[in-house]
């Protein structure tokens, strides 16, 4: 894997062109001081990542060049980029559902559900097609739902089992449900008069039924036709069985199906032709005022055996679709058999969904054992989580050490301590890593300055972390740090060779990223590279502090002689450094620096011209040493100069360049900007020369173009 950045013009980054090549690692370190490219380069990967376009803020006219693409040349996927801010309130990962599902689970779920979905499906084609609602906004599984009062289709239709079972066919089901039943029509049977006229045509039909010799009140056509149809489907007259009908003028005996059919017809159109009963139709009729009540109206004169049954229009909006499902019992009896089985095996799902513990809860334990924070997490919908994809409900439990008690995030975050905000977002990064991990795939990691501004212990909590990422075998890494020594942690940790170990260099506005000179503890580098001129010098106070803690008190004044201005100071050569460089670094006892006679102060001012002369805002820590003690040399020179009182020179035997400013600010000897320079130097210098008792992150972090500005400065004082 390899990745190409080219960037032109990217907030602060005027140009920059590299290869990061994941062959051999599979993360980078780089280091970049403050006000280098560091935000301006993770903000740009940002942009990409979420498709948006980058800039130059404070210069919008400059155009602006992007691309990230492999070693084909190929553009890098958006969504492969991932990049983790130092620090976002409002970050949470879309991705920590991802978390929650057991896979096994949520298959044995979705398997379940999809097989009961197939043999329901099957059943409500064949119920729509019934229906007539075949291309229609309303489908039968909302309105089986309306009609039955009922929230659930598949739970619905398992407690009409016993209702279906114990209907017979009919007629109904012969019935197309939207012709009869829609909104407008809904309404007509509502409104109060057409129930009155409803009314009278059912009582004028109910006396034309119980003057019949075949029908009755109980015993209408729809009743006559079913036992009809049962009788013959079951082989009655086949069997040369027969039936008595009661009629006036007696028994009369039926021998066929066909003659029953024929006998209950007789009597529907005797019933029907009843001009009483047609003047109660046509009053009925009336009230039908548009095209869809007409279309209603003419349905009902080819079917008005259902008009009596239109009083109670709920009923038989319930009668027609059972009449429905037995017309489709076998489709019905499939889903049955299937809904039953599968809510056995949904109920056991989400019990374990329940129960299980997950990659959340992992990610959430390992947090907590590498952080010490005063709130819990859970999910409160974990079964729904796993099982239907809905999204996680976080419950917070905050306690103080004596009770504990659940609060929404946003108050959460007003009373933790910005450590603990920073933990918390952290937190969420990691829900996120580790979702993409459980995807598959590869992501690249680009992380700015992570740990900034926690505490040690937290800090190398968050590098076991980067550790544990970057050795997953799921991210390429690129780690950026404006803190050396959290450059230095990550780059140990991970046991990153020098090829992946970058520092960020600028020449004008165009940036670089090149190897590190040194690796892990430059002092060793100085040490073994003595006879460089560079590293001969800045190797002075680290050498220096050596003696002082070893006991060689006479070592220690010489070195101090080339750190403050001595009487000493401009006669001690390079045989001189070179005799004590022996005795103190006692592995080195053929050290020569050459030429000996030449004196180390020349040596010191040869170097600081070159330094103060280059252009590249460079990191090298020898560099800035080297000129720290040159400015610090040249600002004692001019103020010893204006003090003019050697004596009292003499006599400063600890913090000589405070002591002389002190003097010469006292005796008013300099102007107001010459003392200004003065105390820069005593406020940059000391740190950088004496290097924090051989804590050298905090001059790595300060730029080396202030130092040379300093120089100059200093140098020019008369």
């Amino acid at each position: 894997m390899k990745l190409n950045v080219d960037l032109k013009n990217c907030y602060g980054i005027s140009e920059l062109n590299h290869c990061f090549d994941f062959t051999d690692s599979s993360g980078y370190a780089i280091y970049a001081p403050n006000g280098f490219m560091k935000t301006s380069m993770s903000k740009t990967f940002d942009d990409y990542a979420k498709g948006r376009d980058s800039s130059d803020l404070i210069f919008p006219d400059r155009v602006t060049a992007r691309a990230f693409t492999d070693g084909a040349g190929t553009a890098i996927a958006a969504e492969s980029i991932f990049v983790i801010e130092p620090y976002n309130q409002e970050f949470s990962s879309e991705r920590s559902s991802l978390l929650l599902v057991n896979a096994a689970i949520k298959q044995k779920y979705d398997d379940t559900l999809k097989q009961i979905s197939e043999k329901l499906s099957a059943l409500l084609g064949k119920l729509k097609q019934l229906s007539g609602l075949t291309g229609r906004t309303v489908t039968p599984e909302t309105e089986i739902l309306k009609v039955f009062e009922s929230r659930g289709v598949a739970d619905l239709l398992e407690s009409l089992e016993q209702t279906v079972a114990d209907t017979q066919s009919s007629k109904l089901a012969d019935l197309v449900y939207c012709e009869i039943f829609n909104d407008k029509t809904i309404a007509l049977l509502e409104s109060g008069t057409i129930k009155d006229q409803l009314e009278e045509y059912i009582k004028r039909y109910n006396d034309l039924v119980s003057n019949s010799d075949v029908l009755s009140k109980q015993f209408n056509h729809y009743s006559a036709g079913a036992v009809n149809k049962e009788l013959s489907a079951n082989g009655f007259f086949a069997a040369k069985h027969t039936i008595n009908l009661h009629t006036k003028d007696g028994k009369k005996e039926i021998t066929s199906a066909d003659e029953l059919s024929k006998k209950i017809e007789e009597e529907r159109l005797r019933i029907f032709a009843d001009k009483d009963l047609t003047l109660k139709f046509d009053a009925i009729d009336k009230k039908i005022q548009n095209a869809e009540l007409r279309k209603f109206r003419d349905y009902l004169f080819d079917n008005q055996d259902i008009l009596p049954e239109l009083k109670n229009y709920k009923k038989l909006q319930k009668d027609v679709w059972t009449a429905y499902l037995v017309n489709q019992k076998s489709l019905y009896d499939d889903f049955l058999i299937q809904f039953k089985a599968g809510k056995v095996t949904i109920e056991d799902a989400v019990r374990q969904a329940k129960e299980e513990r997950t990659d959340w809860e992992k990610v959430v334990e390992t947090f907590n054992k590498r952080f010490f924070v005063p709130f819990k997490m859970s999910v409160a919908n974990q079964d729904d989580v796993i099982l239907k994809g809905t999204k996680p409900s976080i419950a917070f439990k905050f306690s103080d050490g004596e009770s504990e008690g659940e609060v929404p995030r946003d108050s959460l975050l007003k009373v933790l301590s910005q450590g603990e905000k920073r933990a918390l977002y952290i937190l969420n990064v990691l829900f996120e890593i580790q979702s993409r991990q459980k995807q598959g795939g590869l992501t690249i990691l680009v992380v700015d300055d992570i740990a900034d501004s926690f505490d040690y212990k937290n800090k190398y909590a968050i590098i076991e972390y980067l550790k544990d990422i970057s050795h997953s075998g799921s991210f390429y890494c690129i780690f950026l740090s404006h803190n050396f020594d959290f450059y230095r942690s990550i780059s140990g940790r991970l046991n990153l060779k020098r090829d992946f170990k970058l520092m960020a260099s600028k020449s004008g506005r165009k940036l670089t990223l090149t190897k590190e000179l040194y690796q892990n503890n430059p002092f060793l580098f100085w040490r073994d590279n003595l006879t460089d001129h560079s590293y001969c010098i800045s190797a002075i106070p680290f050498v220096r502090n050596l003696a002082e803690y070893c006991g060689h008190k006479a070592d220690y004044l010489t070195l101090t002689a080339l750190l403050h201005v001595k009487a000493t100071t401009d006669a001690i050569t390079l045989d001189d450094l070179c005799v004590i460089y022996k005795k103190i670094l006692v592995d080195k006892p053929a050290l020569a620096l050459t030429p000996g006679a030449r004196t180390v102060i020349d040596v010191l001012t040869q170097e600081a011209e070159a330094i103060a002369a280059e252009t590249d805002d460079h990191v090298e820590l020898e560099k800035k040493i080297v000129i720290s003690i040159a400015i610090r040399l040249l600002a004692e020179r001019h103020m010893i100069k204006r003090i003019n009182n050697q004596a009292l020179v003499d006599a400063i035997k600890n913090n000589q360049t405070v002591e002389l400013l002190k003097e010469y600010k006292r005796g008013a000897l300099g102007s107001a900007e010459e003392i200004e320079t003065l105390e820069q130097v005593n406020l940059i210098t000391p740190e950088n020369i004496h290097l924090n008792s051989f804590m050298y992150e905090p001059i790595l972090d300060m730029g080396s173009a202030h130092l040379r500005s300093l120089y100059l400065l200093v140098k020019a004082l008369a």
